[in-house]
């Protein structure tokens, strides 16, 4: 169990808290340009990671202890395991979709994922369906619209099992 916390601060900022089941946590502030971008970001992982069941993705990750701050240079835990690696992937292809406004069929996401699972040296992921790919932009708009609708001084909880 992990619950996730976006805050949209008053100064125009945002942040991310993670608290575990274990009471501890792992948080990181975004400013600029990385708070018009994160929280949109973090949520397209939540909405991919719950609807296509990656339990080892970003959420699942820092559910069993990894930090935020593990998740860049110098990757204090290595390489990311290939579940989030995919994770990721979807995510990032979802966020370019979502910057050039032009959706993708599943196909062309298979397509990608196979590529980037060849070029990074692990076993291809499943498939995504069609169906699929409609459950996660209804979920991520559903949480985007949530988002939205926040002040600022306020923030969205999220429970992450």
């Amino acid at each position: 169990m992990l619950t996730i916390r976006l805050k949209k601060n008053p100064d125009g900022g945002a942040s991310l808290t993670c608290t575990r089941a274990d009471g501890t946590v792992t948080w990181q502030r975004q400013e600029s340009q990385q708070a018009a971008f994160f929280p949109r970001h973090d949520l397209t992982h939540f909405a991919v990671e719950t609807v296509l069941a990656h339990k080892n993705g970003f959420y699942g990750l820092l559910a069993a202890g990894w930090d935020i701050s593990d998740f860049g240079a110098p990757w204090p835990r290595g390489r990311i395991p290939p579940e989030a690696d995919v994770s990721e992937a979807i995510v990032g292809f979802l966020d370019i979709e979502r910057a050039s406004g032009e959706r993708a069929a599943a196909g062309q996401l298979n397509e990608f994922l196979a590529d980037r699972c060849v070029e990074r040296g692990y076993a291809p992921s499943p498939p995504i369906t069609d169906e699929e790919l409609r459950e996660v932009r209804r979920k991520r708009a559903e949480l985007f619209a949530r988002w939205d609708a926040i002040r600022p001084g306020e923030a969205l909880e999220l429970a992450y099992d």
